[in-house]
């Protein structure tokens, strides 16, 4: 019976050295965060259409850094954000330049679909409240405001 303390302070130690190295796990993500807040607030405050496909290279690194409990909201957002970036890509347009009443020569009625589709997807209420998750997440973690 003297083996069950050794064997929980074996547990115990071995515990305390898993916990110890693992360090802040949030810490690579405000590094990440406080890398990249400047060019994600100031595209957001010039707005306009392309506002955030602008910093998308950004916020895919904040997605890649980002810790679970928020993983499926980044990956809301930048999969939205994606899907319309590509689809203009495909229909060789930039999004400053897209009229979706007056759509640029050579846009073909399927390219244009897709972009009103994706379009779609980025304002659907999910993306907004994945939007809203994780600026509250950046504030809270963070001690820090992130625009998006």
């Amino acid at each position: 019976m003297r083996r069950t303390p050794a064997l929980l302070v074996a547990l115990l130690a071995a515990a305390g050295l898993l916990t110890g190295c693992s360090g802040d796990p949030y810490a690579d993500y405000c590094d990440t965060v406080t890398e990249h807040q400047a060019a994600i607030g100031e595209a957001v405050a010039q707005g306009g259409p392309d506002a955030l496909l602008t910093v998308l290279p950004q916020l895919r690194d904040l997605r890649d850094a980002s810790p679970d409990d928020v993983a499926d909201e980044w990956q809301q957002v930048v999969g939205r954000l994606q899907a319309l970036q590509d689809a203009l890509d495909d229909a060789g347009v930039e999004a400053g330049d897209y009229d979706r009443e007056d759509p640029p020569d050579g846009v073909t009625e399927e390219q244009r679909t897709a972009i009103d589709a994706a379009a779609r997807e980025l304002v659907r209420p999910e993306t907004a409240q994945a939007l809203a998750v994780l600026e509250t997440e950046v504030r809270d973690v963070c001690q820090t405001p992130l625009y998006l």
